[in-house]
């Protein structure tokens, strides 16, 4: 594929994982998007942040819990994922309570990492 039809996707998690279908059409889209080898990263603010955090226990509401599909998004090459740092302080997560290996970013360095995108989807 030629370096001029790779695009930077981000796709931007605002919602938490469960009692909309946005966080799972989220995840699909990424896979989607990554299997045409575009250039994928990941954005979790606000109650998006949640779609991350480990233990997720999601039998009392009868929905399948898709969280360990997170894991398996590096073997997609899908290896940019970012948090914003005021939206898991403002929730009362730490890095260690999620599922995967993030990069936490201020409010500030995230707005300037969304300018650098060509194509932005939120969720």
């Amino acid at each position: 594929m030629s370096e001029e039809s790779i695009k930077k996707f981000m796709f931007v998690n605002r919602k938490a994982p469960y009692g909309t279908i946005y966080a799972l059409e989220a995840l699909e889209v990424v896979l989607i998007t990554a299997a045409f080898d575009q250039d994928v990263s990941l954005a979790f603010l606000d109650d998006g942040v949640y779609q991350l955090k480990k233990g997720q226990q999601t039998k009392g509401i009868e929905t399948k819990n898709f969280s360990p599909t997170y894991r398996a998004l590096e073997g997609y090459d899908i290896e940019k994922l970012y948090v914003e740092k005021e939206s898991m302080e403002a929730r009362g997560l730490l890095e260690e309570d999620l599922l995967v290996d993030v990069t936490v970013l201020s409010r500030e360095e995230m707005g300037r990492l969304m300018e650098e995108q060509d194509v932005l989807l939120s969720f």
